[in-house]
Formats: C-alpha cells, sequence, structure tokens
C-alpha cells in the first residue's frame, strides 16, 4: 500500500518544520509548500518542496495541480500559515486587518478550495487548520489576530458541516503560544513560559490526521503547554 501523501502549507516556519518532521515520522509522504524557497530548503532534499504564495486563489488552486501532477492527489492537508500581531482595539489600521484575515482566514479558505477536489474523488481526506487559544479565549492586546483566529476556528467547524457528506475530515488546532526560533527572538521569557514546543503542537497534528482520530470531526483542539 502506497503512502498517503500530506500538504504542509507553511512549511518553511518553526511550526511547518515540525510538521513535516511528525507526518514523515508517521510514514506520510510529505509535500512541502511555503512562498520562502530558501525556508524550503533546510527541510532537505527527500521532501518534496513547492514554493508558491498560498494567500491567493490562484496561488493555491496552481500548488494543488503541482503536488498532484508532481506526487499525487493529497488525502491530507495541513495548514500552518499564519501571522500574528500585538496592539489592541485602537491600534487596528485597516491595511494591518486586511493582513490578517488576508493570512490567517484568506489562506485557509483558498487552501480548503483548492484540495477537495483532490479528496472529493477518492471521497475522503483530513483537513488541519491551525486556529489559536486567542481565537476562542478573549485576549488582550491581540484584538485583530484573535478575531482572525476566531474567524479561523468557526471556519473550522463550518467545514467540518460542508465536507463531512464527501468523506473529509475538518479539525484544528489552538495553541496559545509556539515556542519557535521567531517568537523566542522577540518575546519575554515569562510569556515563553506558557508556550507549547513546535513538536507539541505537531504531534497533535499528526495525531488528528492519522486513523486513530478517524471519528474525530469539528474539532478544536487546545495545545496550551
Amino acid at each position: 500500500m502506497s503512502a498517503r501523501i500530506a500538504v504542509v502549507a507553511g512549511a518553511g516556519g518553526g511550526l511547518g518544520r515540525a510538521v513535516v518532521s511528525a507526518l514523515r515520522t508517521a510514514n506520510l509522504r510529505v509535500v512541502a509548500i511555503d512562498h520562502n524557497e530558501e525556508a524550503l530548503r533546510v527541510l532537505g532534499p527527500e521532501v518534496h518542496q513547492i514554493a508558491a504564495d498560498l494567500s491567493t486563489p490562484e496561488g493555491a488552486k496552481s500548488a494543488l495541480a503541482r503536488v498532484e501532477a508532481e506526487v499525487g492527489a493529497p488525502s491530507v492537508l495541513v495548514n500552518t500559515i499564519g501571522v500574528y500581531t500585538f496592539g489592541g482595539v485602537m491600534t487596528i489600521t485597516p491595511e494591518l486587518l486586511r493582513q490578517q484575515v488576508d493570512l490567517n482566514v484568506g489562506a485557509a479558505i483558498w487552501l480548503t478550495q483548492a484540495v477537495v477536489p483532490h479528496m472529493q474523488q477518492p471521497g475522503e481526506g483530513v483537513i488541519v487548520h491551525t486556529a489559536a487559544e486567542a481565537g476562542v479565549e478573549p485576549t488582550d492586546g491581540l484584538t485583530a489576530y484573535s478575531v482572525s483566529k476566531a474567524a479561523t476556528a468557526h471556519l473550522t467547524r463550518v467545514l467540518d458541516v460542508e465536507l463531512r457528506p464527501l468523506g473529509i475530515r475538518v479539525n484544528a488546532v489552538l495553541p496559545r503560544l509556539i515556542a519557535t526560533e521567531a517568537n523566542k527572538a522577540v518575546l519575554p521569557p515569562e510569556l515563553l513560559a506558557t508556550a507549547s514546543t513546535p513538536e507539541a503542537v505537531a504531534g497533535a497534528i499528526a495525531l488528528l490526521v492519522s486513523e486513530e482520530a478517524a471519528a474525530v470531526h469539528g474539532a478544536l483542539v487546545p495545545v496550551n503547554g
């Protein structure tokens, strides 16, 4: 039996790299996609890599078409794309809100649109999006980020309703904070003390895409350190 093909979107980031490793350990064939070609190279030649901008419908559709043409039809999509910014409601600008929504919500929608046709024909597939604890619990000083992640969390529930009849499972993880190298460089130690490692979040994602989680649909899974 051939290995299932898993697409990891945002694979060049700290969480994305950990997810690539976790899924390969689980014997999935991983396709890593990121807009940063240099960040993809760190994953090594044994991981199939596609450099693409997934923030638009056209970019996501083109990237998923390449996955099928170059590797095969994906049965797993893990979306780790995301961006955060600090600031309360009085600091939000139209540009900032647009950035948060486009990357935290838009990419999830466009990736889902792009991958579903590849899963629909065999009638099975698994999608895991990355939301955040701040999207379901009020958090001071992260207004635009929290609202965009709340939309991602609710999108996951809506997608479960829409896609479950097609045999596609959709779930999301809700990290509080992830101790990536980028976050370690800018966040104070007292805040990082509550963070989960990228590997811990990746482990939760690997479980959600596994056969052991076949009965888990529409779940918002906390990973909070």
